[in-house]
């Protein structure tokens, strides 16, 4: 069983993310005008006089079979909502690939950061002395990190931000950050998370709370404000720093 592998059917609901409309194909045309951008990028950094960065080598990287995957990848994951996990096998007979090419795209596409990849296996029952486990195909999610956005023409990038509508976002979770605080533990709990973990950390934030609130109804400790003295008490025995 290779590293990093996680068992079939426990992670991928977490995993897998179904891709709004259109946005498959919005992906899959970055990705092809990253590969024709390829020599405009090669020469900015001949002309900067530096060394490529690692995203960009990333980029220099992609090529025709790369593309072909990809696009083999997104078909997937427009037609399936998402649940990507092809084998090998099928991405060597959908693009006539070679199977050590077919990794080598994958390893691209990984850095460039267009797909997230999860090893898995599964168990298998085998009589007698053997492997408990096998490895099967790996889960693949897709993805247009922003990281490429800065080498795709300015037509292709997402408008910006309106600064009004910055500060209110700002202004906003300020606001939320400030209304959290004066929550107790149980009504922090209760409005910040959700589901039976959310239900759990309400009912021990309302145990605090009682604790709390009881270690509030004890007899406080005489501070040191007062000190008995053979001339008084009170405040003619305080301390002057007191």
């Amino acid at each position: 069983m290779l590293r990093n592998s996680i068992e079939e059917g426990t992670f991928e609901d977490m995993f897998f993310a179904v891709p709004a409309k259109g946005e498959t194909d919005k992906t899959l045309k970055a990705a092809k005008e990253l590969c024709a951008r390829r020599s405009a990028i090669r020469a900015t950094i001949g002309r900067e006089a530096r060394k490529a960065s690692r995203i960009e080598r990333a980029i220099l990287s992609l090529n025709g079979n790369v593309i072909l995957i990809f696009e083999r990848i997104l078909e997937l994951a427009r037609l399936n909502a998402g649940r990507v996990y092809p084998t090998y096998e099928w991405l060597m007979e959908k693009t006539g690939i070679r199977r050590a090419t077919v990794a080598r795209a994958l390893g691209i596409l990984e850095a460039v950061g267009f797909i997230a990849r999860q090893r898995r296996f599964k168990r298998v029952e085998v009589e007698g002395i053997g492997p408990r486990y096998k490895q099967t195909s790996n889960a693949y999610r897709t993805m247009l990190p922003a990281r490429v956005l800065a080498y795709l023409p300015r037509w292709m990038r997402p408008a910006p931000v309106p600064i009004d509508h910055e500060q209110h976002h700002a202004d906003s979770a300020a606001e939320t950050k400030a209304m959290l605080a004066t929550l107790s533990c149980r009504d922090f709990a209760k409005a910040t998370v959700g589901g039976q973990l959310g239900k759990m950390l309400e009912k021990f934030g309302a145990a605090i709370d009682r604790r709390d609130s009881e270690s509030q109804l004890q007899t406080q400790p005489l501070i040191d404000s007062f000190n008995h003295s053979s001339d008084g008490v009170g405040l003619v025995g305080q301390h002057v720093f007191a």
